[in-house]
């Protein structure tokens, strides 16, 4: 591993309170600094300057593709497969609001594994991959992003549009997807209580994002993603 990552820890907080209100800032998600979120709407995908960002970050437009698609990983099928974790691990709490879902192609999927792997190696358990699957599903599209230019949310980047500026890493060490899922995961474990919060709470206590409500929608296809490759 490429750095210590208990130097930014400290910066979030243990006990973050959660009846906050959404900041209406047209910016990629990652690290915006925002507040904290409880169940609310979520939007049906990602918000117009994400997706504009990364379909000219990928060369793809994502326009007009389904996202009641079969999912790459599976879609739900209420049979839980031999040797894999069952939704009473993966939504303990269910889902809060309408649900989003995209295809994935292979670099989106090789990006998925990185998160599952890490999760397991950070002691994060099941529930916590489907955190952080969710999380990048919303802030990049599981799309391990550079710098964009003028698309950027100041100097977000990676997986999980974590900032340098903000202690995240290096722009190398970000743009790791082992890195990066890394420091998310041990960002979301110094949050008290976090396996018992909702989904949307305990990613945005850590992303500091200014859609914090966004990242519910992607809880059923993250679940779906984990549960394929635990």
């Amino acid at each position: 591993m490429k750095a210590d990552f208990t130097r930014w820890l400290p910066a979030i907080a243990k006990n973050r309170t959660t009846a906050l209100k959404v900041a209406s800032v047209a910016c990629l998600g990652g690290l915006a600094f925002g507040p904290a979120a409880v169940a609310a709407p979520v939007t049906s995908g990602p918000h117009a300057g994400a997706v504009a960002a990364i379909d000219l970050a990928t060369g793809k437009s994502r326009q007009g593709a389904t996202v009641e698609s079969g999912l790459t990983t599976g879609s739900a099928t209420g049979k839980v497969p031999s040797g894999k974790p069952g939704k009473d691990k993966l939504i303990p709490h269910g889902v809060e609001g309408a649900q989003s879902r995209i295809p994935l192609d292979d670099e989106q999927l090789a990006n998925a594994k990185a998160i599952v792997k890490t999760a397991k190696k950070t002691g994060v358990g099941e529930r916590g991959a489907v955190i952080g699957v969710a999380t990048s599903l919303q802030e990049s599209k599981l799309y391990n992003l550079g710098h964009l230019g003028a698309y950027n949310d100041h100097d977000s980047q990676g997986l999980f549009q974590q900032r340098p500026s903000s202690g995240w890493g290096t722009p190398e060490e970000i743009t790791d997807p082992e890195y990066s899922s890394r420091a998310f995961f041990e960002a979301l474990k110094n949050v008290h209580g976090w396996e018992d919060l909702p989904l949307t709470t305990a990613a945005q206590t850590v992303q500091y994002s200014a859609f914090p409500y966004a990242y519910a929608q992607w809880e059923e296809q993250a679940a779906d993603i984990v549960q394929q490759l635990w």
